[in-house]
C-alpha cells in the first residue's frame, strides 16, 4: 500500500490526501509531530529522515512500492501521470503545467504570511497584494470547469487546497470572483471529496506547523 508521509497538519500534503481520496486509492497517511512551545522539537523527524533511502530527504514523501518521491510538485505529478490527471491535450498540458508552477507561488505568498511574528502587522498588506493574483486566477479558469479545461487535473487539488486556505483567512477575499466560487463548491461536491472531508481522517485544522 502506497504511504504518504508528512506532518499532522495540513500544509503541503493536503491536496496530495485529496487527490488519492479522488482516485480511491488507500494509502497510509503517516504523520510527524512537531513538540510543543519553546522548542517545537522535531527529532520524531531529523532521527529518521537520513535512514530512508530518499535522495533528498524531505517532507511530504511519498513511497508507491519501489518508488520514493520527494518534493511536493514531484509528488503531485507522480500521481497525476499515474492517475491519467494531468492533462489530455497538448493545450490542457500546458495549463496544467503553468497552474502548477503558480499554484507555489501562491503557497508561498502564504507561507511566509503565516510564519512571520508579525503576521497582523503584515495580513492587510497582503490581502492587498494577493487579490490582483486571484484576479488572475479567475480570469484563467474562465467559463471551464477546472484550471485546465473541463476535466479534472493534480493542479485542481492544489487550488483548491490554497483557495480555501486564503477565504479561511478572508472571508470576503473572493467575493467579486464568482468562477473561483463556483470552481470551490463544484470541487467539495465531488462524491469521493465530500465522503472525506466528513471522514474522521480529515484534517481541517491545523493548517499549518507550531512555531
Amino acid at each position: 500500500m502506497p504511504e504518504l508521509h508528512y506532518w499532522n497538519i495540513r500544509g503541503l500534503a493536503q491536496p496530495m490526501r485529496y487527490l488519492l481520496h479522488y482516485v480511491g486509492q488507500e494509502f497510509e497517511d503517516n504523520q510527524f509531530e512537531c513538540g510543543e512551545a519553546p522548542e517545537f522539537n522535531k527529532d520524531c523527524w531529523t532521527d529518521v529522515k537520513f535512514k530512508l533511502g530518499l535522495d533528498f530527504p524531505n517532507l511530504p514523501y511519498y513511497v508507491d512500492g519501489d518508488v520514493k518521491v520527494t518534493q511536493s510538485n514531484a509528488i503531485l505529478r507522480y500521481l497525476g501521470r499515474k492517475y491519467k490527471l494531468d492533462g489530455v491535450s497538448e493545450r490542457e498540458k500546458v495549463r496544467v503545467d503553468i497552474m502548477a508552477e503558480e499554484g507555489m507561488d501562491f503557497r508561498n505568498g502564504m507561507f511566509f504570511l503565516v510564519y512571520d511574528p508579525k503576521f497582523n502587522e503584515m495580513k492587510p498588506g497582503y490581502l492587498e497584494r494577493v487579490k490582483g493574483k486571484i484576479d488572475q486566477f479567475e480570469t484563467f479558469i474562465g467559463n471551464y470547469n477546472y484550471f485546465a479545461g473541463n476535466d479534472i487535473t493534480f493542479v485542481d487539488f492544489v487550488m483548491y487546497e490554497l483557495l480555501d486556505q486564503h477565504r479561511l483567512l478572508e472571508p470576503k477575499l473572493l467575493a467579486d470572483c464568482p468562477k473561483l466560487r463556483a470552481f470551490l463548491d463544484r470541487f467539495e461536491a465531488l462524491p469521493q471529496i465530500k465522503a472525506f472531508m466528513a471522514s474522521e481522517t480529515f484534517i481541517k485544522r491545523p493548517i499549518n506547523n507550531k512555531m
